[in-house]
């Protein structure tokens, strides 16, 4: 019986429902679903599942098999043409003998960037690109600003009372927001690969800094530390997993003491750690996504430099009063409304007693996440 074909469409929602089905995000590397149709029907499927594994491309090569010969491929991103981790998939689908490319969003990777639909239509495969671009635009938002600037993506996550407060006028905050709202935020930090507070955080709250769920995903915890204040046995010292950024002038010895505990220790030049000079830093280590949890003077650093990305901002129906309380965003703030720090995309919900906020600061930000996340670690 004659198999029933279908649009192109139908056949790239199948790659991007395959593209988020990676079990932890791929960073540094894109997120990409791939099919294979040969005859209206499916004969291979694959998705990227991180750095170093095969690409969703030779996954569905490989799943398909002969059938791919004279067959019709559909990707979420264009096809890679350089050695990585992994050979070229351009080279492997010429070898199989695929007749057309559909992909949906140009690869910004310079190295790839057009180059592959090129390559592949010198040897006579037929390419279309753009089906669902805006889509593939939107599922790669993160490696799309990391390829594009050099630079993370970064959420700005803040928990404050009615009146915009995260602690008392006496320094109390634990805790402000109830158990599902705190749930509902260790869930984020499994979205991104690295977690950034300031040393007054980390001295006031000794907080963990990790989604505390089995088999979530580690995100590195980073320390705005310009004197190496970091006690050797606070939580995010005893993760392993710890970045700690100071100046140059800050004590040797301390240093070598948090570096005997593992402690990676960033120095740079200057009284205060240069926020865009540690992001490159971190890219460099393949963190491109980062969740910025605060206190008030980084969370005011990062909007006042225009550093930020989304912000994911919990309300708590409380009211603390009292300008001695300790307000969610310090730094030195707009004199104009129209210098504000206005959200586009804004998206509203009620997590637990809470409202969650979600919003986009930047232009490399394509839309309220909690309307596209598969993450089961964020509910």
């Amino acid at each position: 019986m004659a198999t029933s074909r279908r649009s192109p469409e139908f056949y790239m929602r199948e790659a991007f429902r395959l593209a988020r089905r990676s079990p932890a995000t791929p960073y540094p590397n894109p997120w990409v679903g791939c099919v294979i149709v040969q005859d209206g029907r499916i004969v291979g499927r694959g998705f990227h599942r991180g750095v170093g594994t095969p690409h969703a491309e030779i996954e569905a090569l490989r799943a398909a098999g002969a059938r791919a010969r004279g067959a019709s491929l559909y990707v979420t991103l264009e096809p890679c043409r350089h050695f990585g981790h992994t050979p070229p998939c351009t080279d492997a689908i010429l070898k199989s003998g695929v007749r057309e490319v559909y992909y949906a969003l140009k690869d910004p990777n310079p190295l790839v960037c057009g180059k592959s639909a090129k390559a592949l239509r010198a040897e006579g495969v037929l390419v279309h690109g753009g089906l669902f671009r805006p889509e593939a635009a939107v599922l790669n938002e993160v490696y799309v600003k990391f390829r594009a600037t050099g630079l993370p993506f970064v959420t700005l996550k803040v928990a404050t009372s009615l009146d915009g407060k995260i602690a008392t006028r006496t320094g109390e905050s634990k805790w402000i927001t109830d158990a599902r709202a705190r749930r509902y935020a260790r869930g984020l930090r499994a979205e991104h690969q690295g977690v950034l507070v300031g040393i007054n955080t980390v001295l006031a709250d000794d907080p963990h800094l990790g989604p505390r769920r089995r088999g979530a995903p580690e995100p590195w915890r980073i320390v705005l530390d310009s004197h190496l204040r970091t006690p050797l046995e606070c939580q995010v010292v005893r993760s392993r997993k710890c970045i700690v950024a100071c100046t140059t002038d800050a004590s040797p010895q301390k240093r070598i003491r948090l570096e005997g505990r593992g402690v990676q220790v960033m120095g740079f030049r200057g009284s205060k750690v240069p926020l865009k000079a540690l992001l490159t830093r971190l890219v460099r280590q393949g963190i491109i996504s980062l969740l910025v949890e605060g206190g008030g003077e980084v969370l005011g650093s990062f909007l006042d430099q225009r550093l930020g990305d989304r912000v994911c901002w919990f309300t708590s129906p409380v009211i603390l009063g009292s300008p001695k309380s300790r307000a969610a965003v310090a730094g030195t703030g707009a004199a104009r409304l129209a210098e504000a720090s206005w959200l586009r995309n804004t998206n509203v919900e009620h997590v637990g007693n809470c409202w969650l906020i979600r919003g986009d600061l930047s232009s490399w930000a394509k839309g309220s996440r909690s309307q596209r996340s598969s993450n089961p670690w964020v509910l």
